[in-house]
């Protein structure tokens, strides 16, 4: 089976200590990435550890697929315990730092302990630098690559960046590549924070030498030949069709029709677009570089989860707002999707729905913790009483834009996903949406057969978050292409995802996790749900209780 190459780093910044060592086994038996991240997390960092302690570790690894030239492989992974969910979270970025990460010859490097003063790690294939920057301290995103460009001429597409959401500890700050790209979901940008890491920069010239197989090129050229619309409006373009189902989370969730969508929607976007925007080796370049030259705006999105939480659920109907908070967001290192939500639940605690001055003020706050920021960057589930709102969470994690109340199995599939109410967990709503080829489609609405497909893509996912490839390559990707890439059965692969699945879920299980935090806030409007629940954990062999038995637990 191809994995990455390479030993394990360990970067300890309290003692300013390194250490290399061997870790093939792992390699050769979860493939690199999240795979990787997670078998390393679950055996390394103590199951009672605080997410903001220094005993926490942060696993930046990346997987074979970047010795490729291949579409759909400029991404890599960062693994951690999360400060807003409480359990073990792996996140995925694009960009440009996976080739550059690989080039320092490790095939994962590990962050535990807790700096006293501000630094830099300077990682390379020759030697591990620890770089003191006060003068950083309180730095933006673009502030920080600025410096690192002019003192040590390393371009955004090296870096890992936390802004001041994370020295902040905001519980869902993201750490920032290639300037715009995140690794967003889950506040891993405040663990690094809390170690006192402002950024992490790669560099080097000592890549493994992994064979990939020549057959890559058939997918690289059909995505670049393919006329597919995510390539001219990004996955905004789903956005009427989510409207027309009424399937479009509005006004902090309390409504899923939105008037004003064709003012946020697929066209809007296009129209802002200036330029093609894509990740390394990737020719289907399905980013968005926009900009409102009229009203001073530059960012790169919003895609439509962005377009939802800063858009719909909030209760703004002018694109070039949203782009405003999805350049806010990028500028002070903060996941987008969670900051709209939790924006939105603070306007529908005010009555303020469409309020883009108190929006953008209040984004800027939750960065600095200033004032109502403080608690907002607490995140929803730990705020929402105080604001007298619903707690519209799953572990702890807010929703994605793609509506759990009309595609049931993807509200199945945030109630039991390890990240929480994470949409690319599994990409269920790509099975229900009726786009969908009709030999692979489900109903929206029912539980018939989606437990087992659910299963299915949670594992298929995990492989493609090992490899490491874009969940956006769905199109391209049978399992035939799987078994060619990675020279291995389909369904050995499946059984890779299946233990990374499984020993996520038991880290969290021993951290208190079960049953009770598969809940959905709409459960109720389910009908089934309780039944699709238990048939999803007798097929994957785990207790009634959610949990992952002894003798189920990859040795």
């Amino acid at each position: 089976m191809l994995h990455t190459e390479g030993p394990l780093l360990t970067v300890d910044v309290d003692a300013r200590e390194t250490r290399t060592e061997d870790i093939d086994d792992v390699l050769a038996d979860y493939i690199g990435g999240r795979g990787v991240g997670t078998r390393l997390a679950h055996d390394r960092i103590p199951f009672d550890v605080d997410p903001f302690d220094a005993e926490n570790r942060v696993y930046f690894t990346t997987g074979p697929m970047q010795a490729s030239t291949m579409s759909f492989t400029g991404r890599m992974n960062c693994t951690s315990v999360s400060p807003l969910t409480n359990g073990l979270l792996s996140s995925n970025a694009g960009g440009f730092m996976s080739r550059n990460f690989a080039d320092t010859g490790y095939a994962a490097v590990e962050i535990t302990g807790e700096s006293d003063e501000l630094l830099v790690l300077h990682v390379t294939d020759e030697s591990i630098e620890f770089e003191p920057v006060p003068d950083l301290a309180g730095a933006t995103v673009p502030e920080t690559v600025s410096y690192l460009d002019e003192e040590h001429d390393i371009g955004a597409d090296q870096t890992a960046v936390v802004g001041p959401a994370g020295e902040n500890l905001v519980r869902f700050a993201s750490i920032m590549t290639s300037e715009e790209r995140a690794f967003g979901r889950g506040g891993l940008g405040a663990v690094l924070g809390s170690k006192n890491v402002k950024a992490v920069t790669f560099e080097g010239d000592s890549a493994p030498d992994i064979d990939i197989p020549s057959s890559q090129m058939e997918i690289h050229r059909e995505a670049a030949t393919d006329d597919h619309i995510m390539k001219r409006q990004g996955t905004v373009a789903v956005m009427d069709l989510a409207n027309e189902m009424d399937g479009l989370p509005s006004y902090y969730f309390s409504e899923r029709h939105f008037d004003g969508a064709d003012g946020i929607n697929g066209s809007a976007v296009e129209e802002k677009k200036y330029k093609k925007g894509t990740c390394s080796a990737c020719a289907f370049a399905c980013k968005l570089p926009t900009k409102d030259e009229e009203r001073g705006v530059e960012t790169e999105g919003p895609e439509f989860e962005v377009a939802m939480a800063f858009g719909s659920n909030s209760g703004v109907d002018d694109i070039v707002d949203v782009m405003k908070s999805n350049e806010l967001c990028d500028r002070y290192g903060l996941d987008a999707i969670s900051a709209g939500n939790t924006v939105a639940a603070y306007l529908a605690s005010e009555d303020e729905f469409g309020n883009t001055d108190l929006i953008h003020e209040t984004v800027e706050k939750i960065a600095t913790r200033e004032g109502i920021g403080d608690d907002l960057a607490e995140g929803i589930a730990r705020v929402h009483d105080d604001l007298g709102v619903e707690d519209w969470t799953v572990k702890g994690l807010d929703f994605a834009a793609h509506e759990g109340r009309v595609l049931h199995g993807q509200g199945l599939s945030y109630a039991v996903a390890n990240r929480g109410a994470d949409h690319m967990y599994a990409v269920f709503y790509s099975q229900e949406y009726p786009l969908v080829e009709e030999d692979d489609a489900y109903p929206p609405s029912g539980f018939e057969g989606k437990p087992q497909r659910l299963i299915e893509k949670e594992n298929q996912m995990a492989v493609n978050d090992s490899g490491v490839v874009c969940k956006f390559s769905r199109d391209y990707m049978t399992p035939e292409r799987y078994e060619m890439l990675f020279g291995a059965d389909f369904e050995d692969l499946l059984a890779v995802g299946d233990r990374i699945v499984r020993l996520e879920r038991h880290f969290n299980n021993q951290r208190g996790f079960d049953r009770d935090d598969d809940e959905l806030p709409y459960e109720d409007q389910l009908p089934g749900f309780e039944d699709a629940l238990e048939e999803y954990y007798d097929r994957r062999g785990w207790t009634g209780d959610g949990v992952v038995p002894s003798e189920k637990v990859p040795a």
